[in-house]
């Protein structure tokens, strides 16, 4: 599937006591001690250079969408298919935009000392979309540069799941603006960890097996469905990574010819990533397993299968294009699919982390 290609073509926490946070429940009348969003910002000179090297890290991108947005045509060939529609190219360009500057802005809530006070659910959201767009930029464009080097296909200049026969951007293009990509996820990750683990380091603290075993029937409900409805798109996946073209329109079937199967074996992966991440934190099992390792799971796989899938179906909808560029019905259910995935894991990880941090988080 063309992934990687949509952004640019289209629309330290107070622990409680030892055993409390080891154990992760609360007893009668016990809540755990949250962090102390009065305590001095800790700013060192590390989370100082993550803050200037994500934020420069967003200008080649923004200019480039500035200079489109105005009317020019740097880095699109003549010809190219984004010169076809005008208005559609504004639009697109105005929304991705705004989803970069939004970077900008968590970096900010993550490196000021008012970000401590922010509601959690204001941060961990906008978190969550941008991890799960900038991830499967960041396994995929390396792979699929990879694969080239390998003599698997072209990987930039197919970039765009147009194929060879129609120029779609200049092969720079993408070099400069997934390259950005790859960095403002590595200083924004590394940003967010570390704002996590002032403010939440309480909550994934302790093993599988020391937790108390949740009795509450909705959280599994929402993992064993997410795996269930799984089974769809792993398999679709696997077969198009293949070389199976059953499904597929014309546009994806030249793509997979130049290597682009390896995004479907990484969506796969995403996939089971998540799932996996759901089922660990409600079967809580294996015992010695560190609570962070499922929540990790759960926060990337569902990031980048739900949001991914929410943007490559909104950029179906309203996308323009010819017959064989459209999405056809096994993906369009495809994409459905991968973002009811990623809610219903998120929501599993959501629930799990409400239960740990009790009333007061």
């Amino acid at each position: 599937m063309d992934q990687i290609s949509l952004p640019l073509t289209s629309p330290g926490a107070t622990a409680g006591t030892a055993d409390i946070a080891s154990r992760g429940g609360r007893p009668e009348g016990v809540v755990l001690p949250q962090a102390d969003h009065h305590a001095p910002f800790p700013l060192g000179g590390g989370r100082r250079a993550l803050r200037v090297v994500a934020g420069l890290a967003c200008l080649p991108y923004l200019s480039l969408k500035a200079a489109w947005i105005s009317g020019s045509h740097l880095g699109i060939p003549a010809g190219s298919p984004l010169l076809e529609h005008r208005t559609t190219m504004i639009f697109a360009n105005g929304l991705t935009v705004l989803m970069d500057a939004t970077v900008l802005v968590l970096v900010l809530l993550l490196t000021r000392p008012w970000g401590l006070r922010t509601p959690a659910w204001l941060l961990a959201v906008p978190m969550w979309v941008a991890s799960g767009l900038l991830v499967p930029i960041m396994a995929g464009f390396p792979l699929q540069l990879l694969t080239t080097a390998l003599g698997g296909g072209g990987a930039n200049g197919s970039a765009g799941g147009e194929g060879d026969s129609e120029p779609f951007l200049h092969d720079w293009v993408f070099g400069v603006v997934y390259g950005g990509f790859i960095v403002q996820g590595i200083a924004l990750g590394a940003l967010f960890v570390l704002y996590a683990k002032d403010r939440w380091a309480h909550l994934w603290r302790g093993r599988l097996g020391e937790l108390p075993r949740d009795g509450a029937r909705g959280p599994r409900v929402a993992a064993y469905g997410a795996a269930l409805l799984a089974l769809f798109p792993v398999t679709a996946h696997l077969l198009w990574a293949s070389g199976v073209d059953a499904g597929l329109n014309a546009s994806q079937v030249e793509a997979h010819a130049t290597g682009f199967a390896v995004l479907d074996c990484l969506n796969a992966v995403y996939l089971l990533t998540a799932v996996a991440g759901a089922l660990l934190l409600v079967v809580r099992r294996p015992p010695p397993l560190p609570v962070k390792v499922p929540l990790a799971l759960a926060w990337l796989g569902s990031g980048a299968v739900g949001c991914w899938g929410g943007w490559l179906l909104f950029g179906a909808l309203v996308g323009a294009g010819d017959v064989g560029q459209r999405p056809t019905g096994p993906m369009l259910l495809t994409y459905a699919v991968h973002m009811i995935i990623g809610l219903l894991v998120a929501a599993t990880g959501a629930r799990f982390l409400r239960e740990r941090s009790g009333p007061t988080a």
